[in-house]
């Protein structure tokens, strides 16, 4: 399969995925402001997913929409980071996930602005004016609850523990990366892990939590075996109107 439309594949299942996952929690959130604010973030992340998916749909040139990727594939198809189909939890966790994630959005983002590819870099120019935002509300916000009252303080490291093995994956490489990195396209991932690394530290330490020692182990991703019971959450909540009726439109 083509490497130009697998990576599209994983820019836009990781939003998609994660956008998902954040809109569970409208009308459930603990404030209203933090209602609002997820939902915004969730609206962002389906509005990245709508350029990533289009531009795959156009690569593969087979005649699918971006609502065809989303909606008609299976569970076995999705490209999505492991990190962001994991159930919310608590608020904490949600929101460590979303930092952990944000963070290395931002710098991927940063470099795609200069793909050699100019529809990727379009697109990254795009979403990376709303992906600042979103670390730097992110970051704010586990600072605020790590350095909070003892009990956010415990729950985020909670958080920061169950999450920390999954964030290997994102600067783990493979030939659909290596084909990116070689044509300029997109940046081999493994190159992100530094600045990932001093970002993440920087707000970490400020909120008073501590990382994990780097015991990340192969959990699926690229080249393992889907967590078929969170995904499967996301896609029968997602899909079932197209899959109960086919090629409905409003």
């Amino acid at each position: 399969m083509d490497p130009l439309f697998q990576f599209l594949l994983r820019m836009g299942d990781n939003t998609l995925v994660l956008g998902h996952r954040v809109s569970e929690w409208c009308g459930h959130a603990p404030v209203l402001e933090e209602d609002i604010a997820l939902a915004n973030t969730a609206l962002d992340l389906i509005g990245q997913t709508r350029m990533w998916l289009g531009l795959a749909g156009e690569v593969e040139g087979a005649g699918r929409s971006a609502d065809d990727i989303a909606f008609l594939r299976d569970i076995w198809d999705f490209r999505n980071l492991l990190l962001l189909e994991l159930p919310n939890g608590d608020f904490g966790q949600t929101l460590m996930r979303q930092f952990l994630f944000d963070a290395w959005h931002s710098i991927q983002l940063g470099h795609l602005v200069t793909s050699s590819d100019p529809r990727i870099a379009a697109i990254a120019q795009k979403a990376v004016k709303e992906v600042t935002y979103h670390v730097e509300r992110s970051a704010d916000t586990v600072v605020g609850l790590g350095d909070g009252t003892a009990e956010s303080h415990d729950r985020m490291q909670a958080a920061l523990e169950y999450l920390w093995p999954y964030v290997g994956e994102m600067f783990q490489s493979d030939a659909v990366d290596i084909e990116m990195a070689a044509r300029g396209i997109a940046p081999d991932p493994a190159s992100l892990r530094k600045d990932f690394d001093a970002l993440v530290g920087r707000v970490l330490s400020q909120a008073t939590l501590t990382i994990p020692q780097d015991n990340f182990a192969q959990k699926g991703g690229k080249t393992g075996v889907r967590h078929t019971e969170h995904l499967g959450h996301i896609l029968c909540h997602m899909q079932w109107l197209q899959r109960a009726y086919p090629g409905a439109n409003w």
